[in-house]
């Protein structure tokens, strides 16, 4: 049971119909998409109503704040708590409806749409057998939830709010930090972590409650351009060159095993993110990502010997393969600071709740933060199927994290 009942779910079923969206397409831009500040100015003005000092939303809708230490823990270092505002544009985030459904077993069904049921199977998804009478947070179908990472968001504010209400309860000073576009890779880049003040950190963007991850991925984007030559069909034989064929041969090169649908754990893979073709010119756009540093530098070989390969048999330069580093594995900064993975299974076994500690398969702010100065390991939200509209989220799970973390910022009031 939770140690106190907060009042995490109200704030999260607000924060999820605040559509923050970022987007790929203006990644040069921070945020990518003005939409953020929407969810950022609400948080701000909540953090100031709460007692929260140096509140603020920069012009990058980076919002932060200070939360006091509890009396006598003054002089210990302050510990952040980080979580993101955006969600993913690869399912619509406009328009979340949310609703709790309680599950009984069976297909979970979250919505209909166009006559037809939105449902997970617990053939696809095995815990959800673990979940029988549980109170789900669900989508209508149509969205996705964004869980990923209001959950985090949400967690985060109901601990602060608890605090606020009982200033007693121990903890050292904290620094939150919401961050915009971490789901396109950008997310902690302007974070000024002098400024933040914090020689420790957690980011709260996990998935099922108890996951606590210390290594990510080593990720890039890799966009792969094919020059076609275009005329004629019927004049075609031996002039024309079909860029959408030199993308499908290029294509059908890379391992089909190390694809997303096919990996698992440590494993890594390339993932075709999206295409767009004529005869003239075709462009593809992978990510890439690998556990090991090792493995991960022979999978950006692996593209470019393609690109060789291929020219090489043409008589002329017509693939090109460009790299653009994303993160690397945090496991390379965050393994010299064992104390963090230790402090949060202990907040994780103090709120009755089993960690399990596992790599990501993803990225992660975390990631950016730890090589820039400020070691950072992931713990969960209690999220599942997030980047979907199939996405759901435990009540208990909600409580319960907020549990956890008023335990882990207690742990960090005994250093």
């Amino acid at each position: 049971m939770p140690i106190e009942h907060s009042d995490v779910l109200e704030r999260f079923l607000r924060y999820v119909q605040i559509d923050t969206t970022s987007s790929e397409e203006h990644c040069d831009q921070v945020p990518s998409s003005k939409k953020q500040f929407d969810l950022a100015n609400v948080l701000s003005k909540e953090l100031e109503s709460l007692g929260a000092a140096n509140v603020r939303v920069s012009e990058n809708a980076y919002v932060t704040a200070r939360v006091a230490a509890s009396k006598g823990c003054e002089h210990l270092p302050a510990l952040g708590l980080i979580a993101h505002l955006d969600t993913t544009e690869v399912a619509p985030g406009a328009g979340v409806k949310p609703h709790i459904v309680t599950y009984t077993g069976g297909d979970l069904v979250c919505g209909e749409v166009d006559g037809h049921k939105i449902a997970m199977t617990p053939a696809k998804l095995p815990a959800l057998n673990s979940l029988v009478g549980e109170d789900l947070v669900c989508t209508d179908g149509t969205t996705l939830l964004g869980a990923d990472d209001k959950a985090g968001v949400a967690e985060i504010m109901a601990l602060v709010a608890r605090i606020a209400q009982n200033p007693e309860l121990p903890h050292p000073a904290l620094g939150i930090c919401f961050c915009p576009d971490e789901e396109i890779g950008h997310g902690a880049e302007l974070l000024d972590i002098e400024d933040f003040g914090c020689l420790y950190a957690y980011t709260v963007d996990g998935g099922p409650i108890g996951e606590l991850e210390w290594e990510c991925f080593n990720a890039c984007e890799a966009t792969v351009r094919f020059d076609g030559y275009s005329i004629h069909p019927g004049d075609a034989k031996d002039r024309m060159v079909n860029a959408t064929n030199l993308f499908t041969r290029f294509h059908s090169m890379l391992p089909e095993v190390e694809r997303p649908e096919h990996t698992a754990g440590y494993e890594g893979f390339y993932h075709i993110e999206g295409v767009s073709s004529t005869v003239d010119h075709a462009t593809a756009r992978y990510i890439v990502r690998d556990h090991s540093a090792g493995k991960f530098a022979q999978k950006i070989d692996r593209l470019h010997r393609i690109a060789d390969f291929m020219n090489a048999d043409l008589g002329e330069d017509r693939v090109h393969v460009e790299i653009e580093q994303q993160y690397r594995n945090m496991a390379e900064v965050v393994a010299d600071y064992p104390q963090l993975i230790d402090a949060a299974k202990q907040a994780f076994e103090a709120a009755g709740v089993e960690a399990d500690v596992i790599p990501i398969r993803g990225g992660t702010d975390g990631a950016q933060l730890s090589f820039r100065g400020l070691p950072c390991p992931n713990l969960s939200t209690g999220a599942y199927c997030c980047h979907g509209v199939n996405e759901f989220i435990p009540v208990s799970s909600l409580e319960r994290m907020v549990d956890v973390l008023e335990q882990l910022v207690a742990l960090f009031a005994r250093s």
